[in-house]
């Protein structure tokens, strides 16, 4: 009945703790995790009377990164705005923000061939935390209040309605994550909250034009929390919906414990928060010179870096998006191509072995095992050592003999030792379990202490369990 009668409609606001040294309009440290509740703070993010406000530069240039990275507008022009609300862990009784003049508006970035619109990107700093004394789903007694994170520089990027399903929400919060990485924004780590997703999510019947009546999801710590959390939500809606009933416009919690949404409180409106222009900070005008700069300081995506990278080394789509993934793993594989290892090989190590080595030394051992000096596990035994001793992995083999045996004589007599030893492995592979060679190679590799050329021990097996006719050969 959801798939086929309704339609969910999904718009995200996305809230990112951004990389900077300082907080948003003070001195105040960014590194407050872990700091006694209260001490990282200054009359400044405590909302004193009478203190000023000083921008950050480097939190504007952040967020106008990764606006042009979002394809965004950038104006010529922008300015900061009290929102105005009063909240305990709020201590101006104001926040400051942007409304009307954004750092950057209207863009978009491409999820799973689908087009995502992203209306703004703007810049603001972050509140002070609540700690409840209860759980999510009762009255607490008391709350606690702690303002390290008062004033932290906070990045909203805001998306048209464009997603209509639990896995797209979840899935354009990850390409979201990952753009934000590459750019040097933040780390953008949910459980250690710099990256907050907060879908609006409504629902409408199939064919309709017009929005239904949204809420606004919190509380949501990782992207299965995310998927699962719309995923109730949209069914929630539409059963309320189908029996009678009505849609609250609300803000509402999602219980982890419980595997459901609960509601919080109702939502607001834009006007309820009375926006005006921030009397104590000067608009900012953005040079087309800047903009330029900054641009320039991009790096290559994550979409066009994975085109590139299939394109160049004849890559899989799945490769490359594994490789693409994160900008370091990235980084590290075209540095082990360009120290001479073949791109597919490297490709492989990169993505199943996750080495600790210089990309010098793991082209090293991925030739190494392509020549068949060494074998895979031979490999990853020397990739291990290189790294914890910084040696060079030829060095390694040298000094420890730990060449590949690939002597068809000394290899042809263990082969024979092993079928004499176990003639039911013989039997079933003469009978057509073919399969059945897999631990007779192993056995032959035992015998060696690992060092046997697999290739060379599976076929002097492979002619000794499939003799010629007689006349033949």
């Amino acid at each position: 009945m959801i798939a086929h009668n309704w339609e969910a409609v999904i718009g995200m606001e996305v809230h990112v703790q951004l990389n900077t040294a300082s907080k948003m309009f003070c001195s105040c440290s960014t590194d407050y995790l872990g700091a006694p509740p209260n001490s990282n703070v200054c009359p400044v993010c405590l909302g004193m009377p009478g203190v000023l406000p000083v921008a950050n530069r480097l939190a504007v240039e952040k967020v106008l990164k990764t606006a042009l990275a979002l394809n965004c507008e950038i104006p010529e022009k922008s300015k900061f705005d009290r929102k105005n609300y009063f909240y305990p862990d709020l201590p101006k009784g104001y926040q400051i923000s942007q409304y009307d003049l954004p750092l950057s508006r209207s863009g978009w970035i491409d999820i799973g061939g689908r087009r995502v619109r992203i209306t703004r990107a703007h810049l603001e700093e972050d509140t002070g935390s609540l700690k409840h004394a209860g759980d999510a789903l009762h009255a607490a007694q008391e709350s606690l209040v702690d303002l390290n994170r008062s004033g932290m520089p906070l990045m909203e990027i805001v998306s048209e309605p464009d997603l209509h399903s639990a896995e797209e929400a979840r899935d354009y919060a990850i390409a979201l994550r990952q753009l934000l990485r590459y750019v040097g924004a933040s780390e953008a780590d949910m459980e250690r909250g710099q990256l907050r997703v907060e879908p609006n999510i409504s629902v409408r019947p199939r064919g309709a034009e017009e929005l239904g009546v949204k809420t606004e999801l919190k509380n949501l710590n990782s992207f299965r929390a995310l998927h699962r959390g719309v995923e109730f939500e949209i069914r929630r809606q539409v059963e309320l919906l189908t029996s009678g009933g009505k849609v609250l416009q609300e803000t509402r919690g999602w219980s982890e414990p419980e595997q459901r949404t609960f509601s919080q409180r109702s939502k607001e409106f834009a006007q309820d928060y009375r926006y005006f222009p921030e009397p104590d900070l000067p608009p900012i005008s953005i040079d087309p010179g800047w903009i330029d700069r900054l641009r320039g300081e991009l790096p290559e995506l994550p979409g066009p870096r994975r085109l590139r990278l299939m394109e160049a080394h004849g890559l899989s789509e799945q490769d490359a998006r594994e490789l693409t993934a994160e900008r370091a793993t990235a980084d590290y594989f075209e540095a082990v191509v360009a120290a001479g290892a073949e791109a597919k090989p490297a490709a492989n190590w990169v993505i199943q072995e996750s080495p600790a080595a210089t990309p010098e030394q793991l082209a090293s051992v991925i030739r190494l095992v392509a020549g068949g000096t060494i074998n895979r596990d031979q490999g990853r035994e020397v990739l291990a050592e290189a790294a914890r001793t910084g040696s060079q992995p030829e060095a390694i083999v040298r000094e420890r003999g730990l060449a590949q045996l690939s002597d068809e004589s000394e290899l042809g007599a263990i082969a024979d030792r092993v079928l004499a030893e176990n003639p039911k492995a013989v039997a079933d592979y003469r009978a057509g379990k073919r399969e059945a060679i897999g631990p007779l190679v192993g056995k032959v590799i035992a015998a060696t202490e690992r060092r046997a050329n697999a290739q060379v021990a599976r076929r002097l097996l492979e002619e000794r369990l499939n003799p010629l006719p007689d006349g033949e050969g």
